[in-house]
């Protein structure tokens, strides 16, 4: 892989991750960089949970991509609520 494949790849997982935090309430914070994590991370999830259906772009399976990283969000907004309340 070289390093505008690596690059394309972080675009397209920062964009799904974008899509995510429209469908769950919540945001992750940190801009582009965290985004783009989040949804590489959120990839896998999707990934291993549902399989790799669908359209991809660079080896990221959009669909997957998306609802693994809402789950995610989902789930970093429910933990970082709890810390924030106690």
């Amino acid at each position: 892989m070289g390093l505008i494949s690596f690059l394309i790849m972080l675009l397209v997982a920062a964009a799904c991750a974008w899509i995510a935090e429209m469908l769950v309430p919540g945001s992750i914070p940190g801009g582009f960089l965290v985004s783009a994590i989040v949804g590489l991370i959120g990839a896998w999830v999707g990934s291993s949970l549902f399989g790799a259906f669908g359209p991809s772009l660079e080896g990221v399976p959009l669909i997957p991509c998306i609802l693994g990283t809402a789950i995610l969000i989902f789930l970093l907004r429910l933990i970082t609520r709890r810390s924030v309340k106690v």
